[in-house]
């Protein structure tokens, strides 16, 4: 992926982006909606292990999709995590 990839809202207590659910984040979908974002855009979606799957699910099915990373792992990037061949 390319270009830098945004904060998190608030990085000292990140929640599940699921609805109702107050669980702390454990992962961060990286996604685009690429009839209203350029390439390169990345909105995200916080999870925690309980919601990740049915999170991705519903990004995937529409092809928004474009990474999962364990939070620690986007948090410890200064750009952003960047997947291979991308």
């Amino acid at each position: 992926m390319e270009g830098v990839f945004p904060p998190l809202e608030d990085p000292e207590s990140p929640i599940c982006s699921a609805k109702g659910c107050r669980l702390p984040a454990v992962w961060v979908l990286a996604w685009n909606n690429p009839k209203l974002h350029t390439p390169d855009r990345r909105k995200t979606w916080l999870a925690c292990d309980e919601h990740r799957e049915h999170l991705s699910s519903f990004l995937d099915m529409r092809g928004f999709l474009k990474d999962v990373v364990r939070l620690e792992d986007w948090e410890s990037e200064p750009n952003g995590p960047q997947a291979p061949g991308n």
